[in-house]
């Protein structure tokens, strides 16, 4: 995937960046299924305490590698600003699943589970132009992935207004307004955050191809 010619040191970059996004689609998913089978959060909650660790491990490595590496394949602040935004990303959805959680939600309006399936989407164009990112050369599915997820965050603000429309109109009593308010607004957080990944890479495309 990351090509005969670079060097160990280039692809260990490389392979964070995609080990890391991949973590997010399998924590998005994961909401998807507490959503979908309350039962089983609690267990799934745990999985996905143990995705968002071993995204931080990943995170953590990458910065400390940045620091001792003379010279890196991409700018040292792009590294820096890309790592850290996916573990933004996996940060708010490890939120969602702790609010699950604590607020003990036994039952999910559509809403919600659309909310959350948008975040799936996007975590996994995210996960699919990271992986393009040794081949930055040829940059057109890259940009073209990086336009889909400002498509899907604009999406997600859509589906957020709906979702604030369908809590405030009556119906729901106030403090499971408060909770769903709290939930929603981790999961648009998170798409916000995918297309601040997406900015990201297209600076990095526009710089190096």
């Amino acid at each position: 995937m990351f090509g005969l010619g670079q060097k160990a040191s280039d692809r260990a970059f490389y392979e964070a960046f995609a080990e890391h996004a991949a973590r997010s689609v399998e924590a998005s998913k994961l909401i998807v299924e507490m959503l979908a089978d309350p039962a089983r959060t609690p267990e799934l909650a745990k999985t996905v305490n143990e995705v968002e660790s071993a995204g931080d491990k990943i995170t953590h490595d990458t910065i400390a590698r940045l620091h001792k590496t003379w010279i890196t394949p991409l700018d040292g602040s792009d590294i820096h600003n890309l790592i850290t935004s996916l573990d933004d990303i996996l940060d708010l959805i490890e939120a969602v699943s702790e609010r699950l959680v604590l607020y003990g939600i036994d039952q999910s309006p559509p809403f919600v589970k659309k909310l959350a399936d948008v975040v799936v989407r996007a975590t996994e164009a995210v996960d699919r132009a990271v992986r393009l990112l040794p081949q930055v050369k040829r940059p057109k599915e890259i940009l073209d992935l990086c336009v889909e997820i400002n498509r899907l965050e604009n999406e997600a603000d859509g589906d957020y207004r709906a979702a604030l429309a369908e809590l405030f109109k009556g119906g729901y009593e106030a403090l499971t307004v408060l909770k769903w308010r709290d939930i929603i607004d981790n999961l648009e957080a998170a798409t916000d955050r995918c297309e601040d990944v997406a900015n990201i890479l297209e600076g990095i495309v526009l710089e190096y191809s």
